[in-house]
């Protein structure tokens, strides 16, 4: 499905720069809380510690995320992997509230895999399901925080996320970056819209009849 992308002399030339910055100076002055993080990981979850899977970029086209690993690798008699809600630790659930978890994505950022803000990476088997108008929000770079993530987070449908995410397309600019990133700030301290109701991440995202990922 191709993706029409128009020239933006702030998104195609100076918000690269930026987010390198940004993102290379946040890993070196946090290098000690990831250290620390890692130790934690290693100890409570054991190994791996970080999470890896590939996800779609920008045009949809994959590269590998990496985070935290916030699930244990609990499974029934059969094998199989139970419930993420019997997965998610005590530890698991500080990380993801406090967004630590994503703290590695940074590494995205700096090798130009991701950017500071736009869509959240979702799964590479969504990308089947969109319909045009969703799948632009694979117009820019996906992101470590955005529109839809200050908006409600995964209390939001995926309607309503999809909708912010290509609203966000339309109306990025360096101002609306400087808000989304203060708004974050402000989200990670109330710990909100951690959780779809009933849910203890989201459901799977089955197309545009289904509801509301990850």
């Amino acid at each position: 499905m191709p993706v029409k992308k128009k020239t933006s002399l702030y998104r195609d030339y100076f918000k690269p720069v930026f987010d390198f910055c940004l993102a290379a100076s946040a890993l070196v002055l946090l290098s000690p809380i990831l250290l620390i993080i890692a130790f934690l990981v290693r100890w409570k979850l054991g190994s791996p510690v970080l999470f890896s899977q590939e996800r779609p970029g920008l045009g949809g086209r994959p590269f590998v995320i990496h985070k935290f690993r916030t699930m244990t690798k609990a499974a029934d008699r059969r094998g199989r992997l139970l419930p993420d809600a019997e997965r998610l630790p005590p530890l698991g659930r500080f990380l993801r509230a406090a967004s630590l978890d994503e703290l590695p994505e940074l590494w995205n950022v700096v090798r130009g895999n991701m950017s500071l803000v736009g869509p959240r990476p979702l799964l590479i088997k969504y990308l089947e399901l969109y319909t045009p108008e969703q799948f632009r929000r694979h117009e820019v770079k996906p992101r470590l925080t955005g529109w839809s993530q200050v908006k409600g987070r995964n209390l939001l449908s995926w309607e309503e996320r999809f909708n912010l995410d290509v609203w966000y397309v339309d109306n990025q600019s360096p101002w609306l970056d400087l808000k989304i990133m203060a708004l974050t700030l402000i989200a990670v301290l109330k710990r909100e819209g951690i959780n779809h109701p009933g849910e203890a991440t989201m459901p799977e995202f089955k197309g545009k009849t289904g509801e509301p990922e990850v």
